[in-house]
């Protein structure tokens, strides 16, 4: 064991290997993957005439398609609000476990305060103490998301796979987080240490096996970082590192291989080395079980000796925005976009260069005539000596002849583009709204193809999502879990150990938001309210947040005018409790609904009528 675990630490071996990657992805495409990725990226941003010799004269025009098209596919890939659901495998929940569970929680939320409820308690049926816990953590990750800005991190992997094919999440334990709980009632040994998230570039990433797109079946994992010396000798001597080898650590300039323009954009005297952290898996030769362990070393030293990082999962997830074969890379879509980039950008600053020329010609002057400065202005008077021939003084040079159907080409160009990227004008919402249902209709056509880059992205989650959950039962130990609900903040006691051995599932459910604009919830709704389905108070209460100023104050008014006497007038008899709006079922709901939204309701699914009428408030 010890044999290997020299082999493991050895500096030169870990940068051989970070060589070897580098000169992989050197190879990837006509570029290479470095200089491509940059290309990619200053196109993006609109960078897009970085080192060409224009001069300072002519225009440079850019129209930035790739940005459009980028955004337009990541707003439709990331746009849906996400759930992510725990469950355990090979433990049953039937809907009576459901039930019991969701008593049994609340009774925890009752007494989250009493130090007499136990959630592992005898009482507790096994299973159902697993799918309590289940439960508990699908709630957790919605907190743990917030904390970590996770809404933030898995849009910035998304956008990193646009620009250069694939992102990249890393998940890793700080000691240093501080989660305001304590190990003893007297308050005296604070908990300390929790997740934190990184998005890496996936130039940095260097992964053992290059034709392996699973992450879980790599042999070992290169992350690559620029950091100052300082920083790592202070690292090392906390990992009690010998004098000597703390002083290998110097600064490099070893920055050719690493995302981006670093290598133009570091400071001289920035002291900074580039440090080499390495994941692999150790496995016990008695069980073939293995967790992932870690070693970080800089070019002739090592920083941190081999440690146990007491997770089983690497702590990585990729999503890639196109598979490649055989390749454990994925395939930008912005490199075969920057042709065409290039080639609008050109066609139009011709087209405005050549437009501007005409309304401002080059004025050629003969000089051995015209002796002094010539301004240009209107009606300054220019003497002329040497001949009456003033032809041969001033002549305006005029352009050359420019085709009309130029501007059609760039035209063509951009709107061919638009449309084989799978953002057509109905897509983007750049059509008039004459007919709705053939709108509808061909927007949900240029998404349909888009369902493949969802579907990888919500895979993505749930890798991130299983790796948090790996985490939770290796590291947390003793310490209880932070819920928030319609009962407000309370937390669950929860005992990691008992759940290591348990194999964990995470599922993405997807919000309702691709099936219902906010338009159409607004326009259904406003029928509803004209026809007196639902009552003002249910309008303004589902309204979307941001529709009116005040929502708050102006329900707590109308339940105080709904709570006040009102003078008593005759009425008819009736069935239905005073101010309470009617109780209609779906057939009177479709039957109410125009003929366009009454058969998008009806092609739903059961579950997705029933998620609707509770989100109107009128079932």
């Amino acid at each position: 064991m010890n044999r290997k675990r020299v082999k493991w630490d050895n500096p030169k071996l870990i940068f051989d290997q970070y060589k070897k990657g580098a000169n992989y992805k050197d190879s990837l495409g006509r570029l290479g993957m470095y200089e491509q990725n940059r290309i990619n990226e200053r196109f993006f941003v609109g960078d897009q005439w970085h080192g060409a010799q224009c001069g300072e004269t002519r225009p440079l025009l850019r129209f930035n398609i790739i940005r459009r098209i980028g955004e337009f596919k990541m707003a439709m890939a990331s746009g849906s609000e996400l759930a992510v659901n725990f469950s355990a495998e090979g433990v049953a929940c039937t809907k009576e476990m459901a039930e019991r569970v969701a008593q049994r929680k609340e009774e925890y939320r009752k007494a989250a305060f009493d130090k007499t409820v136990n959630p592992d308690g005898a009482a507790t049926d096994p299973e159902e103490k697993v799918n309590l816990v289940m439960d508990a953590l699908s709630e957790y990750f919605k907190v743990t998301a917030e904390r970590v800005k996770f809404e933030d991190k898995k849009n910035l992997a998304l956008r990193k796979a646009y620009t250069t094919g694939s992102g990249v999440l890393y998940t890793y334990w700080d000691d240093t987080v501080r989660t305001g709980q304590f190990a003893d009632d007297a308050k005296t040994s604070p908990i300390r240490g929790d997740i934190q998230c990184e998005v890496l570039d996936i130039e940095n990433v260097y992964l053992g096996d290059t034709a392996e797109p699973d992450i879980q079946k790599q042999p070992y994992i290169i992350i690559a970082q620029r950091r100052s010396v300082e920083e790592l000798k202070r690292e090392a001597r906390r990992c009690n590192r010998p004098t000597a080898e703390i002083e290998k650590i110097r600064p490099d300039k070893d920055t050719e291989y690493l995302a981006g323009d670093i290598r133009e954009t570091e400071p001289a005297d920035d002291r900074k080395a580039t440090v080499l952290t390495k994941l692999y898996k150790e496995y016990n030769e008695e069980t073939g079980d293995y967790t992932i362990h870690a070693v970080r070393v800089v070019e002739g030293a090592v920083i941190r000796p081999a440690w146990n990082i007491a997770v089983r999962l690497y702590p990585l997830a990729k999503v890639d925005w196109e598979r490649m074969p055989n390749s454990a890379y994925g395939m930008s879509e912005v490199t075969h976009l920057v042709p065409n980039q290039i080639a609008i950008n050109r066609a139009q600053t011709a087209s405005a260069h050549a437009v501007m020329i005409a309304g401002m010609p080059i004025m050629l002057v003969n000089g051995d005539v015209i002796t002094q400065a010539i301004t240009n202005d209107p009606g300054q008077v220019i003497p002329v000596y040497g001949g009456n021939d003033l032809t041969n003084a001033i002549h305006y040079e005029g352009p050359a002849n420019f085709s009309p159907q130029f501007d059609n080409l760039v035209n063509s160009m951009i709107a061919n583009t638009l449309t084989q990227s799978g953002a057509n004008d109905a897509a983007l919402g750049d059509m008039r709204p004459d007919n709705t249902s053939a709108i509808i209709a061909l927007r949900e056509a240029a998404t349909v193809p888009l369902q493949l880059l969802k579907s990888r992205f919500y895979s993505f989650v749930e890798d991130v999502a299983r790796v948090w959950a790996e985490f939770w039962v290796c590291m947390y130990g003793q310490r209880r879990l932070k819920m928030e609900d319609d009962g407000g903040v309370w937390y669950m006691p929860f005992n990691g150990a008992d759940y290591k051995d348990v194999l964990i599932s995470a599922r993405v459910d997807v919000g309702p938001a691709n099936l219902w604009s906010e338009i159409q919830m607004l326009q259904t709704m406003d029928k509803l309210l004209e026809s007196g389905i639902i009552s003002p108070e249910q309008y303004i209460r589902n309204l979307p947040k941001g529709s009116i100023p005040n929502q708050t104050a102006i329900l707590k008014e109308l339940k105080e005018q709904n709570a006040a006497p009102a003078p008593e007038e005759p009425q008819a008899p009736s069935m239905q409790g005073a101010g309470e709006p009617a109780s209609i079922g779906m057939e009177q709901l479709l039957a109410m609904l125009p003929e366009e939204d009454r058969q998008k309701v009806a092609g739903m699914s059961p579950e997705q009528q029933a998620q609707l009428a509770q989100q109107l408030g009128i079932m």
